[in-house]
């Protein structure tokens, strides 16, 4: 891919840069809003409920989730940290099935 190195260094800051959250957890919610469906990572509920809503209707996010997430402790930069995690996620599976349509292939 032409953007390969780009995509990488964008991968590698939302996961390994210093944060709140654990990379662990980061890699996690990523992966979730790559894969675009429900996964058996490990996510707490809430969280899990949270990446599947900004991965797949982001626009249906309300502040009301926002404040749930934060009564059940989240921090602030925790919930950044994993919002754009879900959606870099979210970005990369529709590159990925953008790609794939412009070779031909079916969806999965």
């Amino acid at each position: 891919m032409r953007y390969e190195q780009l995509q990488s260094s964008l991968i590698d800051a939302v996961l390994n840069e210093p944060g709140d959250t654990p990379e662990s957890l980061r890699r996690a919610v990523l992966e979730r809003a790559q894969e675009a469906r429900g996964a058996r990572d490990g996510l707490p509920p809430a969280i899990a409920q949270y990446v599947d809503a900004v991965a797949r209707h982001a626009y249906k996010v309300t502040d009301a989730d926002v404040a749930a997430l934060q009564h059940g402790g989240n921090s602030d930069d925790a919930l950044f940290e994993i919002t754009v995690a879900a959606a870099v996620g979210a970005a990369l599976h529709r590159l990925d099935r953008g790609m794939a349509a412009l070779r031909g292939e079916e969806p999965d």
